[in-house]
C-alpha cells in the first residue's frame, strides 16, 4: 500500500444541497493582496449539461476560512458556463477562462476574461475557439510559458461520440487574440486524446498528457513552444477514464501530478464498476515526465471518487480542489480542499 500525504487541512469547500447537487472544477489563484481567489462550477443538476454558473470566494488566512460565495460568471450560455481556470500573467494581470456550452454535442467553446486590476473588474470576454465543435478545457488547465506564451491544452470532437483529438491554442499577447493548433493529436481507443494538460519541463519542452480508455495516461512533447507534438504514448502511469492534473513544483523540476492510480486492478473490472475514479494518487517526476517516483495517496476511501484536481501554490503549502462523491461514475457533488505542505511532495 503507497504511503498516504499528512494534509494539515481538510474541508468541504463547495458543499451542495437541493438546489445544487453539483458543485467541482475548481481553480485558486493568489491575490496581490495576500488572499486567495477560487472559483468553481455551480450546478443547479447533477450532469455536464445542467445549468451552471461560475461562482467564487476568497480566503484571508491560506485557505483555511472562505468569505461568502458570489457569482463571478453569470450563466450566458443555453446549458452553462462551466471548468473555471485562473491564472496570474508575468504582467500581474489576471486571466479567468472557462467553457460557454451552447449545445451538448456540438457547441461547447472556451472565453478567457481579463482583470488588470486583481479581480475587481473584469474585461469583456474574447472567444479562443472561433470555429463550431464541441471543444473542452479542464478546470486549472492555462499555463503561462517562460517567453510569456499561453497556452490553452484542448480536446476537440466534432460529433456525439465525443472521441478527442488534442491540441492547443496559443496567444503571445495575454489573451487578447489566439491562434489555432498547428497539429491535433489522436490516442488509441474510442475516447481517443481527452481532456489534456501541459507542462513546461526544466528544459523548455512542453510535456501533454491526456486521459484515454486504453487504461493508461498517453502523453506527447513539444520543443517549440506547442506548435508541433510527437505522437500520444502510452505512460506508465495505470488510470481509468478519468481527468489527470500536474503541476512543476515552485523552484524545482519536479513534476506533481495527481490522478486516480488503478494499479492491480483489471481493466474488465474498472469498465463493470464505471471506471471508478478512485483512490486519489500523487506522484513525482524529476526528468519532464519520463519517469515517476514512489505513489503517495491523497485520498484512499475506495467507496469515494475524486477527479477533476486543482493545484494552487500558496507560502510553504500546496493547496488541492477535487471533487468528491460516490465512486462508480459521474454522480460527483462535492467540492473539497485539502492543504498539504509542499515539502512533502519531495520528503
Amino acid at each position: 500500500m503507497p504511503a498516504s500525504v499528512r494534509p494539515v487541512h481538510r474541508t468541504l469547500i463547495a458543499p451542495t444541497d437541493a438546489s445544487n447537487p453539483r458543485n467541482g472544477e475548481g481553480s485558486i489563484v493568489p491575490l496581490s493582496d495576500g488572499r486567495l481567489l477560487l472559483a468553481w462550477s455551480h450546478f443547479a443538476d447533477g450532469h455536464d449539461h445542467s445549468p451552471s454558473e461560475i461562482w467564487a470566494r476568497t480566503s484571508a488566512d491560506g485557505g483555511y476560512t472562505w468569505s461568502e460565495p458570489w457569482v463571478l460568471q453569470e450563466n450566458i450560455g443555453r446549458c452553462n458556463v462551466m471548468c473555471a481556470n485562473l491564472l496570474r500573467l508575468a504582467s500581474g494581470a489576471l486571466l479567468f477562462g472557462f467553457l460557454l456550452k451552447n449545445h451538448h454535442e456540438v457547441d461547447c467553446r472556451m472565453y478567457v476574461r481579463r482583470s488588470p486590476d486583481d479581480g475587481a473588474t473584469w474585461e469583456s470576454p474574447v472567444l479562443v475557439t472561433p470555429d463550431l465543435a464541441y471543444y473542452v478545457v479542464n478546470n486549472d488547465r492555462l499555463v503561462q510559458l517562460s517567453t510569456g506564451r499561453l497556452v490553452v491544452p484542448i480536446a476537440k470532437s466534432t460529433d456525439a461520440t465525443y472521441h478527442g483529438l488534442a491540441g492547443c491554442f496559443y496567444s503571445d499577447d495575454e489573451g487578447r487574440t489566439w491562434v489555432r493548433p498547428h497539429e491535433w493529436l489522436d490516442a488509441p481507443g474510442s475516447a481517443g486524446a481527452q481532456e489534456p494538460g501541459i507542462v513546461e519541463c526544466p528544459d523548455g519542452s512542453l510535456w501533454m498528457w491526456a486521459r484515454t480508455s486504453e487504461g493508461y495516461i498517453y502523453a506527447s512533447r513539444s520543443t517549440d513552444g506547442g506548435l508541433h507534438w510527437t505522437p500520444m504514448e502510452r505512460t506508465s502511469l495505470i488510470a481509468p477514464t478519468s481527468p489527470a492534473s500536474a503541476k512543476r513544483l515552485p523552484g524545482s523540476d519536479a513534476i506533481l501530478m495527481l490522478y486516480n492510480d488503478r494499479t492491480g486492478v483489471s481493466r474488465e473490472a474498472d469498465l463493470q464498476r464505471f471506471e471508478w475514479r478512485t483512490p486519489l494518487t500523487a506522484t513525482v517526476s524529476y526528468d519532464g515526465g519520463r519517469t515517476w517516483g514512489p505513489r503517495r495517496l491523497v485520498e484512499s476511501d475506495l467507496t469515494r471518487s475524486y477527479c477533476y484536481a486543482s493545484i494552487a501554490f500558496h507560502g510553504a503549502h500546496t493547496l488541492l480542489t477535487y471533487y468528491m462523491g460516490k465512486a462508480g461514475g459521474n454522480n460527483l457533488v462535492d467540492l473539497k480542499l485539502t492543504i498539504v505542505p509542499t515539502e512533502e511532495w519531495t520528503s
